[in-house]
């Protein structure tokens, strides 16, 4: 069977609501015989008789009155899918999904999410948090729509910067430093360290060799960790030292001292593939934008 078009059931509807080709015309804004026609040529393509008209007027007939709601209920999904279309293109509707660097998840997952969801309810987010070298390799092969972590990253992908804070020396609460204002990686050059594994992701790796270099020796790396939270475990009991952004204080409140290292900073940064085309993550990008120049995202949570 040959399927009606849109419009011929928009007509019809028209005219079974009004009883009256002339006031359905008028609705509509067609000419009364457009509208006769167009009717016809649903009854035709139906093989049913919808509407009885004589000299009484216009009635349904028994078919027509069974069709009636299928006709409405097909035009309300009809608009409903166009609307849900705008809506897509808008950004106010559909699917992302975000990876959170799992050191940074603690006390940035939460306002991201709470602010996105509240502005675009209808977005279903889904959130992981993850180790840097995933969260890197899942933005490339498009397993996350955007992340959130620090750099240095790598070539290729789109960032920009939401936050950035302090690096601090972390140390053993009782430590002979752990009352000093600031400190400086040189003064720490005969502490022995804790830190992450170096293949966890070597350009961070290759920048602290870097700044290590810059103050003057190789650290006496003790251990090393697979997280911050194993780092902070360490240091609290006393096997050795570390340096972190001091939004890692949140993993841990006792047993350790954060002590801001002179001149080192750390940023947060939102990243996104930069040829990505999906409106959603374009408001998922206004969002924390917004939410980052009125709000210390290091200090949130």
């Amino acid at each position: 069977m040959k399927l009606p078009e849109l419009r011929q059931l928009r007509y019809f509807v028209a005219v079974a609501d009004e009883l009256s080709f002339t006031a359905a015309a008028r609705r509509l804004g067609i000419a009364q015989q457009s509208l006769s026609q167009q009717i016809t040529v649903l009854e035709r393509t139906l093989g049913a008789r919808l509407l009885d008209r004589d000299s009484r007027g216009t009635r349904l007939t028994d078919l027509g009155r069974q069709f009636l709601p299928e006709a409405k209920a097909v035009l309300d999904r009809a608009e409903q899918a166009v609307t849900t279309l705008a809506r897509a293109g808008r950004g106010e509707v559909g699917e992302l999904t975000v990876a959170f660097l799992a050191s940074t998840a603690n006390y940035l997952l939460p306002p991201v999410v709470r602010a996105f969801r509240e502005r675009y309810p209808d977005v279903r987010l889904t959130t992981e948090d993850t180790s840097v070298a995933t969260l890197v390799e899942g933005l490339r092969e498009g397993r996350y729509d955007a992340a959130f972590s620090r750099p240095p990253l790598v070539d290729g992908l789109a960032a920009r910067t939401l936050a950035v804070e302090e690096v601090c020396a972390v140390l053993p609460e009782g430590h002979p430093l752990a009352d000093r204002a600031e400190l400086t990686l040189a003064d720490l050059a005969d502490a022995p360290w804790v830190l992450t594994e170096r293949s966890s992701w070597p350009p961070w790796h290759r920048k602290y060799d870097e700044d290590f270099r810059r103050a003057g020796y190789e650290p006496d790396v003790v251990q090393r960790a697979g997280s911050v939270q194993n780092l902070l475990g360490l240091v609290a009991a006393g096997v050795g030292v570390s340096r972190l952004a001091r939004s890692a204080h949140s993993l841990r409140r006792t047993g350790v001292v954060f002590v801001p290292l002179a001149g080192e900073q750390a940023a947060t940064q939102v990243l996104w593939l930069p040829d990505a085309d999906k409106p959603a993550l374009r408001r998922l990008l206004e969002v924390v934008t917004e939410l980052a120049a009125r709000t210390d995202l290091t200090q949130s949570g």
